[in-house]
């Protein structure tokens, strides 16, 4: 329900791959019985950086403070974690200024990365 402002349809097949095989912790936002958001981390037990993966909100619940609790969440999830010093999103062009607002900075940014005009924000916090 996202697709196209936020994602292009191209990345719906990783999106399924992540799920299927690269999923650690994925959490969801239920409402009445019905998903309205969700978002995962992602981390490696040999780095001391821990990564926000494939946040989403439904569009008739955006711009209600679901999006920021989640990331919130997913935040503090992460920072249980002793050996967990920095958290990484990547995101597009769309969503970065939603995630300056949580306090993350820009690190990279790569045009067209995802699909056409889609391009790369990789932000750190």
């Amino acid at each position: 329900m996202n697709t196209p402002q936020y994602f292009d349809a191209s990345e719906e097949k990783g999106f399924v791959h992540y799920l299927d095989h690269d999923i650690e912790d994925y959490f969801v936002f239920e409402s009445n019985r019905q998903i309205i958001g969700s978002g995962g981390v992602n981390l490696s037990s040999k780095e001391k950086s821990a990564c926000l993966s494939y946040g989403m909100i439904h569009p008739d619940f955006q711009g209600q403070g679901i999006g920021r609790e989640l990331t919130h969440f997913r935040i503090n999830h992460l920072r249980r974690i002793p050996h967990i010093e920095e958290i990484v999103v990547r995101t597009s062009q769309h969503v970065f200024k939603f995630y300056e607002k949580m306090g993350f900075k820009i690190d990279h940014i790569e045009k067209d990365y995802w699909a056409k005009d889609f391009d790369l924000y990789q932000m750190k916090i």
